[in-house]
């Protein structure tokens, strides 16, 4: 698998420029909004007697500050890490000195605490979203202890017993851990997935284009073939007739020459191009070599073995070639080829119901506790890596690719060992590394039998 850092191609920790201050402001609106249709309903409805000096000043430091970033900042400003963080970090102290100034734990609406940090558990990275958690623990323990009461019509003080203040404290605190570690943990699974689905795309994407590169040239050579063959038959008709003027002669052997360099180029391109036009479809053991070949010449032994299963024809089936198939087994036989210590098995084998494709190496195999996670995004899928290459660094990104393409053709994949990693290693079978099976319903690979690539077409504007 291709060497990915620690926060994958993407980026997928880092959440620095993912959220817009646009989407801050509007927040920040509503809850300004909410704010001041609470303390009206507090003190015109129900008669409470609040600090509203000081309700009002943490409202309105709100309001100047959202005035002021919408007046200073253009509206598709995307903030930095830092900048998200202090624009939290100020709603969460405005928040928390608004509920100090009307009745602290006894306000029910000190729950809303949980909100800037489980903001920015969904959105920032760790370091900021501990900070701001660590605030919020401080500023409600403060506030536990130091509030001004909430005085009812008659100047009653509020109070609640105080077990009960101990318990509204304690479910905010939990919920503040609680929240923060799932919420960040979701966000960081679902921005490795969209990164790890955007790298398979561009996979498949690029082998996408080679497949259609190889009909282009295909194309071209065939076409250009008949006008190269008339500069070739018209500039011999020229050497003929101009034997008695040796400059034009030898300008009309040129020509002739060239033309027959541009034949012998288009030829090539010609073969190959066919070669990749006509593998729509392929026979298996041909489809099997081609996701290969990048890694046949890198010092290990890949032994390729097709057999027949019961019931089936010995002639080897001839399969449909789909860019993801090729890829994915490629992406599959060059994580073996990387962990593997002399030799690599690819095993193949057909029946009259399906197509089984079987991938053995001979190295340490996998660790039993991330064989039911291999396959997803970012997971170091392979023991003994450091071992093998001091700077390895892969986290399971090329196995992703593979499963997910794989399965989009109609296969099934299981991850496996080969040996019990407990036998002692003279114990242990010759095929004793990881083993990975994929299995395709017989409908989903094989090509149908009046699947023919035909000739190469005229390409037109």
């Amino acid at each position: 698998m291709r060497q990915i850092g620690r926060d994958g191609i993407f980026g997928a920790g880092r959440a620095g420029g993912a959220i817009r201050l646009r989407t801050l402001i509007l927040s920040r609106w509503l809850a300004i909004g909410g704010q001041l249709a609470a303390l009206t309903v507090a003190e015109r409805w129900f008669g409470l007697r609040l600090e509203l000096g000081l309700c009002y000043l943490a409202v309105g430091a709100s309001i100047i500050v959202n005035l002021v970033s919408v007046f200073i900042y253009p509206e598709n400003k995307h903030l930095s890490e830092r900048e998200a963080q202090l624009m939290l970090q100020f709603d969460l102290a405005q928040l928390c000195f608004l509920i100090f100034a009307s009745g602290g734990l006894t306000n029910p609406f000190a729950l809303l605490i949980l909100a800037p940090v489980t903001i920015s558990a969904s959105t920032l990275g760790l370091r900021s979203t501990l900070v701001l958690g660590a605030s919020a623990i401080m500023m409600i323990s403060v506030i536990g202890r130091f509030a001004y009461p909430i005085l009812l019509a008659d100047g009653t003080p509020l109070t609640v017993p105080p077990l009960f203040e101990f318990g509204y404290w304690l479910a905010i605190v939990t919920g503040l851990v609680f929240l923060g570690v799932y919420a960040h943990r979701v966000a960081t699974e679902t921005r490795a997935m969209s990164d790890a689905l955007l790298a398979t795309q561009m996979a498949l994407a690029r082998e996408q284009k080679l497949t259609d590169l190889g009909g282009v040239v295909a194309a071209a050579a065939h076409e250009l073939g008949t006008p190269l063959a008339t500069i070739k038959l018209v500039s011999a008709e020229l050497m003929s007739e101009l034997e008695d003027q040796p400059e034009l002669l030898e300008d009309a052997r040129l020509i002739r020459d060239q033309a027959d360099r541009c034949r012998d180029i288009l030829r090539g391109m010609g073969r190959a191009g066919k070669d990749d036009l006509h593998m729509q479809q392929a026979p298996l053991g041909t489809l099997l070599h081609e996701a290969a070949e990048p890694h046949l010449s890198r010092g290990k032994e890949v032994i390729f073995t097709l057999t027949p299963g019961p019931g089936a024809e010995e002639k080897q089936p001839v399969v449909l070639r789909r860019p993801e198939i090729v890829h994915g087994l490629r992406n599959l036989v060059q994580n073996a080829v990387d962990f593997a210590q002399a030799r690599v098995w690819v095993d193949a084998e057909w029946t009259r119901t399906g197509v089984t494709v079987r991938i053995v190496d001979d190295g340490e195999g996998y660790p039993a506790s991330v064989i039911g996670r291999i396959g997803d995004p970012f997971v170091r899928a392979r023991r003994g890596d450091q071992d093998r290459r001091p700077e390895y660094e892969g986290m399971g990104l090329g196995l992703f690719i593979a499963k997910t393409l794989l399965e989009r053709t109609g296969a099934t994949l299981t991850f496996a060992n080969a040996a019990d990693p407990f036998l002692a290693p003279d114990e242990r079978p010759e095929r004793r590394g990881a083993v990975v099976q994929a299995i395709w319903p017989a409908k989903e690979i094989l090509a149908p039998a009046d699947l023919t690539a035909g000739p190469n077409r005229l390409i037109q504007d």
